[in-house]
């Protein structure tokens, strides 16, 4: 190795820095703006989660304590995002030489993990009730689950702009769309029991909030696993990027490409390029700002090598 011309090149963006206005690609930092969507959102869910958790236990309704429960797990997930993402801004120091941005991408799998459990909790008893239906109150779970809608409508719409940037924020939008759409089921259900009288429909509805709860935690359970596991994000296309690297100018192969996520908001790249005349610092420069605006890639490092052999003879545990 020791004949090879190395040259090493770091673009490196830090959370509280605003260098980055200039381009349009949204990639900074979803979570450093939503601290007051956060606290908003905490609040109202956690009075709602109260509210319904009170009247779904003396009304007697399994459909409204399955909504508590879905709140409930929404308010852990926003407590533990909010967490991450704050945590996610503190300065690099010691053996955590990326700060605690990873700590974003354990928060989704903490959430994840949250919702399975209280989904359990509430569909078992909601079998329980499918053989022994209780009467309801109909009008009181109606009102709450109404005010459920309005709280959550309310609070998606604080959350919607940072969803395609951060798979925490899109957790929290996920489970606010949803929630206000299990509410509206709830009111449907206590409608329609206070109509016909048909008692099963309270556990049943449960259930369906249960399955609703389910799918929309697989995905976020999936891609939180993912994240963990060091895979490239999806949203990046690792076969693009390495084909504009073999096509970058007096690159004649590469080897050691490494994508992976530093944090649920931004991604980092590492490659040896085999150039065998040689380069220079703009041209490091420049493949990662290119790197950047292309590919949303905001930490790359590259390796330089003007021997193509990369040394295999001598380091066969090098390969890639």
């Amino acid at each position: 190795m020791a004949g090879h011309d190395h040259h090493g090149h770091h673009h490196h963006d830090h959370a509280g820095h605003g260098h980055d206005r200039g381009h349009s690609h949204g990639h900074v930092h979803a979570p450093a703006n939503f601290g007051k969507a956060f606290a908003i959102g905490i609040s109202l869910n956690t009075a709602l989660v109260v509210a319904e958790a009170t009247y779904g236990y003396l009304g007697n309704s399994t459909a409204l304590l399955a909504d508590a429960g879905h709140n409930l797990s929404d308010v852990l997930g926003l407590v533990v995002a909010w967490g991450a993402s704050i945590a996610a801004r503190r300065a690099p120091s010691g053996r955590f030489t990326y700060g605690l941005r990873a700590s974003t991408i354990l928060a989704a799998l903490a959430n994840a993990v949250f919702l399975l459990v209280a989904t359990g909790a509430i569909g078992w008893e909601a079998i329980l009730r499918l053989r022994q239906p209780e009467p309801v109150a109909g009008v009181t779970v109606m009102v709450v689950a109404g005010i459920g809608i309005l709280i959550n409508g309310f609070s998606a719409m604080l959350f919607a702009r940072g969803r395609k940037d951060d798979i925490n924020i899109e957790g929290a939008y996920l489970h606010m769309a949803a929630d206000a759409g299990v509410s509206l089921g709830v009111v449907v259900s206590a409608a329609l029991i206070v109509w016909t009288g048909w008692l099963w429909l309270d556990p049943v509805t449960s259930l369906v909030i249960c399955a609703t709860i389910l799918w929309s935690t697989t995905s976020l359970l999936r891609g939180s696993i993912d994240m963990s596991m060091a895979a490239a994000p999806r949203a990046i296309d690792v076969a693009a990027i390495r084909a504009f690297l073999l096509a970058r100018p007096g690159v004649s192969g590469i080897h050691d490409l490494h994508v992976w996520p530093i944090s649920t908001t931004e991604t980092a790249l590492t490659c040896h390029l085999v150039m065998p005349a040689g380069t220079d610092d703009a041209f490091l420069m420049q493949t990662a700002q290119l790197l950047k605006s292309s590919f949303r890639i905001g930490h790359t490092t590259l390796q330089v090598e003007t021997h193509p052999d990369n040394g295999c003879a001598l380091a066969p545990d090098d390969v890639v």
